[in-house]
């Protein structure tokens, strides 16, 4: 099957779906390949990124075991 013919099967089948999430994610891998695979971050997620490596760097981490029994004694206030 030649690219035009996928392209035309692809936009005919598109062009049923009314799920926006489906369609966003579908939006989201096109826009990856045409972009060259680059992932573009937001501002939000930048400062985000920043803020967790200086959290990093001054040793403000928790280990699993003690998240978890975090959760759990918040999940058992519930």
């Amino acid at each position: 099957m030649s690219t035009i013919e996928l392209r035309h099967i692809i936009n005919e089948h598109l062009s049923h779906i009314e799920d926006v999430s489906f369609l966003n994610a579908i939006k989201t891998i096109i826009e990856s390949k045409a972009s060259g695979g680059i992932y573009r971050l937001s501002e939000f997620q930048i400062d985000r990124i920043y803020s967790a490596r200086q959290q990093l760097k001054n040793g403000q981490t928790i280990s699993h075991d003690d998240l978890q029994k975090e959760i759990d004694q918040w999940l058992s206030t519930k």
